[in-house]
């Protein structure tokens, strides 16, 4: 597994992770070979949040039946990078005031049963906190040692640049949405800002939601340049007798600011197949015939 650089002691992550959003539910045994098997794969970066599993089996239920994993065999700890997110309890919706935020990633810690969360994130910006609150919370949980280190997600450019400026510790990623589909963070400074400082881009739903899997059967409401984004993935497939869902991963593989693309599939084989993105030579002119499918226009 190719693997880039995150995190205040700069740890090694593969550039494939695995993310929690649809993991609860899952028995024991199904939740232990998921996470097996992402791990064998050189998947080392686990992403969670407090709240996947609401809705379903509750708030926190991805993180309680992660912290069962773990528990059942404590190696596994150290083989994991350790993400997980706070900042969003429903209905309010967002709640980033530093006595939640402190509270919430110590109620992840217990579900999780480990001692230190290696990256801590704010999973969505609470519009009526102070940057300087949130700052001091993050600052507060780093110094007493229950995160490693400090990363955001779904933030602008200009609101992570609003909290850094009162942090104390390095922001050392952003989490944004991107595919092939949902190209923002290309344009609006995201990946550009993660090249700037060389935080990671923690990259999610870069499938756009299953549209550019093999399977997807378009709908009404899909966006209008998805079948020629299909076609333009499947043409380069062909040429390299791989499936449309790596090309799609390889798209996002191949910009300079190396992002972490989490994958949330929760079949073991599905995570295998994954890897064979990484062996996807796409050219400089396959690349841009893409993007120009996904702007439905060519490059100016």
């Amino acid at each position: 597994m190719q693997q880039v650089t995150i995190g205040q002691d700069g740890r090694r992550v593969g550039v494939l992770g695995f993310g929690c959003w649809r993991f609860a539910g899952h028995d024991l045994a199904e939740a232990e070979t998921l996470i097996e098997t992402a791990l064998d794969l050189g998947m080392t970066l686990v992403d969670t949040a407090d709240i996947y599993g609401f809705g379903g089996e509750g708030f926190g239920a991805a993180e309680t039946l992660l912290g069962r994993v773990l528990s059942a065999a404590p190696a596994r700890r150290e083989r994991m990078f350790l993400a997980s997110k706070g900042g969003i309890i429903p209905p309010v919706p967002y709640n980033s005031s530093r006595a939640y935020l402190i509270a919430a990633c110590e109620a992840s810690l217990a579900r999780l049963g480990v001692e230190q969360i290696d990256l801590y994130q704010i999973h969505r910006p609470d519009l009526l906190t102070p940057w300087e609150e949130v700052a001091g919370a993050l600052d507060a949980l780093m110094a007493e040692g229950k995160i490693a280190s400090v990363g955001v997600s779904n933030f602008t450019v200009a609101q992570t640049r609003a909290l850094q400026a009162h942090l104390g510790a390095k922001i050392v990623s952003t989490q944004p949405e991107f595919s092939a589909l949902h190209r923002q963070p290309l344009e609006d400074g995201t990946l550009d800002w993660c090249q700037e400082t060389g935080a990671a881009a923690l990259v999610w739903s870069p499938l756009a939601g299953g549209r550019l899997g093999e399977t997807y059967l378009p709908q009404p409401e899909d966006p209008p340049m998805l079948g020629a984004v299909q076609e333009t993935l499947d043409r380069i497939a062909a040429l390299y007798d791989v499936r449309r869902s790596d090309v799609a991963l390889a798209f996002l593989l191949k910009h300079p600011a190396r992002p972490i693309v989490l994958l949330g599939t929760q079949r073991p084989e599905r995570l295998a197949a994954a890897r064979q993105a990484l062996a996807v030579p796409l050219s400089r002119q396959q690349w841009y015939s893409i993007l120009e499918a996904a702007r439905g226009a060519p490059m100016p």
